[in-house]
């Protein structure tokens, strides 16, 4: 499982195949490519026409269900992207390089280090500006965090097996001055806002956690949540010359200029968490 986003900048592969089909057959081809390899490790020869595995499906609302797949399927679903690569290669919202470089994902379970660093990126009352923002839009908004605490508390009903979603039975926390944010509220703040992530409201995570320049005047803080796209010019992108061998910072650092990108271009970013 995982946090998929995608930057929903319009482009031909997304008519055709629409964002969701194209990340589908992402993931289609590389649990493809994944279970071939650990046959042929095992030593066994067969065509994937002839592979099969067990898939599984969870959620808060259902039971988990299992599926049977023939990996020649996910192969031949997963065909339709090599005719629309191609368009990738010029694309602005295209932010690995690679095609269909607008998607990525963050892994579930999440870590406790990776939790941390997050909360580490929020401003302290020495940035009073940003700091006083963060405290109103948390005290306005009613960001309590529960939305993710109760992701927390599945994994703690599954005693005795492996945790899906984080690696913590309880979320970290920093202190901030007088104000006191957890994981669970920070994850809520990004992820707990609906499929989408408008490009106002990513300016605004983008300050918080210090994705862009947050040494601003007032009237430069208000600029950033404006429908102005010349405004968002002159901002760089702060999270990109970070350095860690922690794959779980790594995805999240990808996710926030997935984030950053969207915002430049004015186009909101899908996120199915």
């Amino acid at each position: 499982m995982a946090i998929d986003f995608i930057i929903e900048y319009d482009c031909l592969p997304k008519r055709h195949l629409t964002p969701e089909g194209i990340l589908e057959r992402i993931k289609e081809k590389e649990r493809a490519q994944t279970v071939i390899q650990w046959f042929r490790e095992a030593g066994d020869e067969r065509p994937p026409s002839e592979m099969g595995f067990e898939f599984s499906r969870s959620s808060l609302d259902e039971d988990p269900s299992r599926q049977l797949i023939v990996v020649q399927d996910l192969l031949d679903h997963a065909a339709a992207l090599d005719a629309q690569a191609h368009h990738c290669s010029a694309c602005p919202a295209n932010r690995s390089g690679s095609p269909f470089g607008c998607m990525g994902f963050i892994q579930y379970p999440i870590s406790a280090q990776a939790e941390a660093w997050l909360l580490d990126r929020l401003p302290v009352p020495d940035e009073p500006l940003i700091w006083l923002l963060l405290k109103q839009g948390i005290q306005r908004l009613g960001y309590d965090g529960s939305s993710v605490r109760a992701l927390r508390e599945l994994d703690k009903q599954n005693e005795g097996g492996e945790r899906a979603y984080f690696l913590s039975s309880e979320a970290p926390q920093r202190r901030l001055g007088e104000l006191r944010v957890t994981g669970d509220q920070a994850l809520e703040m990004i992820f707990g806002v609906g499929d989408r992530i408008i490009p106002n409201h990513a300016g605004i995570l983008l300050l918080f956690f210090d994705a862009i320049e947050r040494d601003l005047e007032a009237a430069q803080i208000q600029e950033i949540s404006s429908f102005d796209r010349t405004i968002r010019e002159g901002f760089e992108f702060e999270m990109g010359a970070i350095s860690t061998g922690h794959e779980g910072i790594r995805e999240i650092i990808s996710f926030f200029h997935a984030l950053y990108l969207a915002w430049k271009l004015d186009v909101s970013l899908f996120v199915d968490a």
